[in-house]
């Protein structure tokens, strides 16, 4: 079956850097209850987990009171605070995404919750259901079959008529390609993971998503490249690859994350997504980010930038363990809330010290590392401005991966950017690479399926043959 964009972007939805910032977005995103996200108002989202335990069916009474205790003291910080509102989201793990009933519980003991807040103290609040891709737990992945996806489609629905708000996902096609590609700083195999295996697999996801969302009245949110290029920034910050390798691959995964607003998605985009940005400019959606708040789960040197143009602000998830003061969870909220608490203060003075935060934000970082530089919102915006003038996925993640290498040059030769003496030689290596990819996708399947481990993917749940001359394999 072929998967067709519903909408396409042609240009870009923030026309100028002036209207690019945080609490603001082109389409705002309204909710059943009357929360609005991306009218004026930075909402903080919170992200919890359980602490290291086996789930299994002796231990979900355990599970359940965990889950009970982080949404009333996460809730009951939020009223202390006055929070004007507050997104929960609960990021199911695979055990609880590959038996529904255990998601389905879980997201039930959180709403029910959330209803009793809102209904007796007033605090508006919504719920982003985001079960786990359990597909890549069988490898070679079945993409498009098998009881792992049934069981994924399963909680997203029953969770999503069970009051769940917003929906959204991790997804993980091309990852095994892209993850030897990491390894190997081979820019090459990454733009083939994400331009051709990553983008087929979103189209196939996110038009099932969005119906199941359509069915149901949920909202779909977006997706992230949390798989892809999250991993590149781990291992950038562990010294194992070179960072300005993850800012390339960063960029790179535009085109592939665009596609759940392509298929119908509205945002807000999910947290983990630094592209977000880039998902904003270009499909005007709302966004959700984290930076310095997500410390609790990854290092970074991107913890002030991620904020600039954010529409809700989280903390990628935190184990619900005893600190000091509170629990993990209880304290990630009061730190979200304050930082909201500043933007929205510093917005309702006006404009003029919204984009003055904004710019302290994005200052503050961007000269420091180059995954911070592309973050920039007049980099976000002139990257941006470019893709949208590409009509194939493909061509606009080569294109974006060789955007990204110049204009960290370009920054580079200017002093707006360090980047270390060990690592400048890989940008005219990554370029290099570049260069050798055609422009036709089909081509290039040709040529590197004699470069990869073809045992590690299955190329048909792509929709991909394997052939020894061109022009066998499937349309794109």
């Amino acid at each position: 079956m072929d998967y067709k964009p519903v909408k396409t972007f042609g240009e870009l939805e923030v026309k100028s850097l002036d209207d690019f910032v945080y609490g603001i977005a082109p389409h705002p995103v309204k909710a059943k209850n009357g929360m609005v996200i991306g009218a004026g108002t930075v909402y903080p989202e919170i992200n919890m987990t359980l602490p290291p335990m086996n789930i299994e069916e002796s231990t979900m009474p355990e599970v359940r009171r965990q889950y009970a205790e982080m949404i009333e003291g996460i809730l009951k910080r939020a009223r202390d605070l006055y929070a004007p509102g507050i997104i929960v989201e609960l990021e199911l793990l695979p055990e609880t995404t590959m038996k529904p009933e255990w998601g389905i519980e879980i997201n039930k003991i959180l709403r029910d919750k959330m209803h009793e807040y809102e209904d007796k103290y007033g605090l508006k609040s919504l719920l982003r259901c985001t079960p786990n891709d359990t597909r890549e737990i069988l490898r070679p992945p079945l993409m498009k079959r098998g009881e792992l996806l049934e069981n994924m489609f399963i909680t997203f629905e029953k969770c999503a008529e069970d009051g769940a708000d917003i929906l959204s996902i991790e997804s993980t096609g091309g990852k095994e390609v892209h993850d030897e590609a990491l390894v190997t700083c081979n820019i090459r195999k990454a733009i083939f993971a994400l331009g051709v295996l990553g983008v087929r697999d979103m189209r196939f996801l996110w038009s099932n998503i969005v119906r199941i969302a359509e069915r149901t009245g949920a909202i779909a949110g977006g997706d992230t490249a949390c798989g892809f290029a999250n991993t590149a920034l781990a291992l950038a910050e562990q010294g194992m690859i070179p960072r300005v390798f993850a800012a390339v691959d960063r960029v790179a995964t535009i085109p592939r994350s665009l596609v759940a607003f392509e298929m119908g998605a509205i945002g807000p985009d999910k947290d983990c997504g630094y592209e977000g940005p880039y998902m904003k400019a270009i499909a005007g959606v709302p966004i959700s980010m984290e930076g310095k708040t997500a410390a609790c789960a990854h290092l970074s040197a991107i913890g002030n930038i991620a904020a600039c143009v954010c529409d809700m602000w989280s903390n990628e998830s935190v184990q619900n363990v005893k600190l000091l003061s509170a629990p993990a969870p209880v304290v990630s909220t009061e730190q979200l809330i304050y930082d909201c608490r500043l933007m929205n203060e510093a917005a309702a003075d006006g404009r003029s010290f919204a984009l003055k935060m904004r710019d302290w934000l994005a200052a503050s970082d961007s000269r420091l590392d180059p995954q911070a530089y592309v973050l920039r919102p007049d980099i976000v915006l002139e990257i941006s401005q470019e893709l949208v003038k590409e009509k194939d996925a493909f061509i606009a993640t080569k294109k974006a991966a060789a955007l990204a290498a110049e204009v960290i040059k370009r920054g580079l030769a200017r002093g707006e950017v360090q980047v270390s003496s060990r690592e400048k030689k890989w940008l005219d290596i990554i370029s290099s690479q570049i260069e050798t990819i055609p422009d036709d996708w089909e081509e290039f399947w040709y040529e590197i399926q004699k470069e990869l481990d073809l045992e590690k993917f299955r190329p048909e749940e792509y929709d991909l043959e394997v052939i020894m001359a061109r022009g066998a394999s499937a349309g794109n």
